[in-house]
């Protein structure tokens, strides 16, 4: 019971920061209502998570609670891979061929990239 506590706790949490994030984002970075701050969120997700889980458990036993607080449910929560095929779908209806291509590719090679970096960084620590 106690682990899905921990994720709901960490779900509940990543969700809000994501939306205040997003909305910050677009709101000073939102060119043709591009979704610059869904392309932010995930990035930021995919460094964050594999930042932390190549550093804890390389260096230090991380406890499961915390893990599951912080990796499944606040990351869970706020990437948005969700959100990210919706945005990417709309551009297509709309015909944004340029805009869904730059968003799709930002987001796909830019996660990978972030992880990659985290991973990395969290090895090295």
């Amino acid at each position: 019971m106690t682990g899905y506590l921990a994720i709901g706790f960490g779900g509940f949490f990543g969700a809000i920061t994501r939306y205040a994030f997003s909305k910050l984002v677009n709101e000073r970075y939102g060119l043709l209502s591009f979704p610059f701050g869904t392309v932010a969120v995930n990035i930021i997700g995919s460094f964050g998570l594999s930042l932390f889980l190549a550093f804890a458990f390389k260096k230090t036993e991380v406890s499961r609670v915390f893990y599951l607080f912080f990796a499944t449910g606040f990351l869970g929560a706020f990437t948005t891979f969700s959100t990210f095929t919706y945005e990417g779908l709309k551009l297509l209806q709309e015909q944004s061929f340029g805009a869904f291509s730059s968003y799709f590719l930002l987001n796909v090679f830019g996660g990978f990239m972030a992880a990659f970096l985290g991973f990395m960084i969290g090895r090295a620590l």
